[in-house]
């Protein structure tokens, strides 16, 4: 009997064993991931510093970025940053919380590194519908009723006494010079105050072609969108179904240009009509404007990549016919 109780707890301890060590292989598979994503707080709200981070476990052979996309709880891209990673293959990234984040919600953030895919997630606290706490007011107990006391005659009024007009100030003139303002008499250099990093992302393919986003070519691109296109509603209706068509293709793109030079110039070939009918749209200021010139650039950029090609094609295939 003794030894069937032996035999028993032996094969206890020895399945217990097994699916330990099975547990811990499954969580430590999961530990290891190719490409992961973390921010440096669960939530945020208007005004916060995003901070993103992660690691790339296997870096490919050619350099890219890692493409960086916040998505909001309805399902449309809020923002779009491409970071570098180093030699060991971290990456970090900050993103202002607020301004095109107008909604309060569970937001996604994609992270991609070539077909390496991932995706976290935080919340975001709108300053505009976050609830405000009322604490309710104690109920103040009944004191007991006092006597009634007798009834005092008024006291007359005292007429209010003049209020004395202040005395003008004199402002002491200074002429200071340039690059510096007269502050109380004295003068004080001028400060400037840095321009605030632009939210929203650039664009991948261009970047790619002409190799920065301090290129002049980028640059334009991204005036016309923040200075015309966003400053009117009819212009940030097509940013906005714009984003969600565009980046759904530039990372791979941008890719194969990176990867391939003869690919880069024949893009770069390809933008050059396009970016040069853009210009017209840097005179645009008002709705109708910007709606008026945004659909002549349209037609522009419909006759030149299709419209003059077929025409060309038309005109081949008779001449080859006519002469047969």
């Amino acid at each position: 009997m003794e030894m069937k109780v032996s035999g028993f707890l032996a094969f206890a301890l020895l399945s217990i064993s097994i699916l330990s060590f099975g547990l811990t292989g499954a969580v430590n598979a999961q530990s290891n991931l190719p490409l992961s994503v973390n921010t440096d707080s669960s939530s945020y709200t208007t005004g916060n510093t995003i901070e993103i981070s992660g690691m790339v476990k296997t870096l490919s052979e050619f350099e890219q970025p890692v493409v960086l996309m916040i998505v909001s709880p309805e399902g449309s891209i809020v923002t779009v940053q491409q970071v570098m990673p180093n030699s060991d293959g971290y990456y970090s990234a900050t993103v202002k919380a607020g301004g095109t984040m107008n909604s309060s919600g569970e937001f996604e953030i994609r992270a991609q590194y070539g077909a390496q895919k991932i995706t976290g997630t935080f919340d975001f606290i709108s300053s505009d519908s976050a609830p405000v706490s009322v604490q309710p007011e104690p109920t103040p107990e009944p004191e007991p009723t006092p006597e009634p006391e007798p009834t005092p005659e008024p006291e007359p009024t005292p007429e209010p006494e003049p209020t004395p007009e202040p005395e003008p100030v004199v402002e002491q003139v200074v002429n200071c010079g340039p690059g510096t303002e007269s502050v109380n008499g004295v003068c004080q250099v001028i400060k400037t105050e840095e321009p605030e990093e632009k939210e929203g992302g650039g664009c991948l393919i261009a970047t790619a072609a002409y190799g920065s986003e301090l290129a002049p070519q980028v640059q334009m691109l991204r005036e016309i969108r923040d200075n015309q296109l966003m400053n009117t509603e009819s212009g940030s209706a097509f940013m906005s179904g714009f984003n969600e068509l565009y980046y759904t293709f530039s990372p791979t793109i941008a890719d194969m240009e990176r990867q391939s030079p003869m690919f880069k110039e024949i893009v770069k070939a390809g933008l050059t009509p396009m970016i040069s009918t853009l210009s017209i749209m840097e005179s645009a200021e008002t709705e109708s404007e910007v709606l008026g010139l945004g659909l002549s650039v349209i037609a522009l950029n419909l006759g030149m990549y299709i419209a003059a090609p077929a025409l060309i094609a038309m005109k081949v295939n008779q001449q080859l016919r006519s002469r047969i």
